[in-house]
């Protein structure tokens, strides 16, 4: 076998990992700047990453693998954090570790907060999107209903999604510079709504 030697003090698959992520940083530039371009194309990718076409296809095969892997890069680190934030947190602080570190990380970039939460006209990504907040409708539901000692049911599930579809709006909202609120006050105001959601009766059959 073939052994590529390292270059610069750099072996080849510490270059491949840093290319694909100067990609995917300009994939959120792209697709979570002020504004999203008409059409995404890989040229407009490679010029934003400063690297040439044959290093896109050297970690992706298409356009569509790419949002998605840009989304799904950017969510994981998102979650990771947020996840880390509740669980050092104590129970009854839980909400507001959270939500705190949510706004945190997207007041430090907003590009995280418009890539995942706002409107966005690529199909993939709006697929992503929509992915996305099933699936947080189904952890919240579940964390709730187990800590209340309910059984999931169809009100359950309406609860969750009506609270993480909340979250989405208000977020974005508050993006788009709609609310004029403080990162602190955002904090607040998310966390008295969720501390509210936790009746019993919002989510018996």
């Amino acid at each position: 076998m073939t052994q590529v030697r390292p270059y610069r003090g750099v072996d080849a698959a510490d270059r491949v990992a840093q290319r694909r992520r100067r990609l995917l940083e300009a994939g959120l530039d792209l697709l979570g700047g002020p504004t999203e371009p008409p059409e995404l194309t890989v040229r407009m990718i490679c010029g934003c990453a400063g690297l040439t076409l044959r290093y896109f296809y050297e970690s992706f095969t298409d356009k569509d693998e790419f949002v998605a892997a840009v989304f799904d890069w950017v969510l994981g680190d998102l979650a990771a954090t947020t996840q880390a934030a509740v669980s050092a947190a104590p129970l009854r602080e839980r909400n507001r570790a959270g939500m705190a570190s949510l706004i945190r990380s997207i007041a430090t970039d907003a590009r995280i907060g418009r890539f995942l939460v706002s409107s966005r006209a690529n199909a993939v990504l709006a697929r992503k999107q929509a992915e996305t907040g099933a699936l947080l409708a189904t952890l919240y539901g579940r964390n709730v209903t187990e800590a209340l000692g309910v059984p999931s049911s169809d009100r359950s599930k309406a609860t969750a999604h009506f609270a993480v579809g909340g979250v989405v709006q208000i977020v974005n909202t508050w993006l788009a510079g709609d609310l004029e609120l403080t990162e602190d006050e955002l904090v607040d105001q998310l966390t008295l709504l969720l501390d509210n959601m936790v009746n019993p009766k919002l989510y018996e059959s």
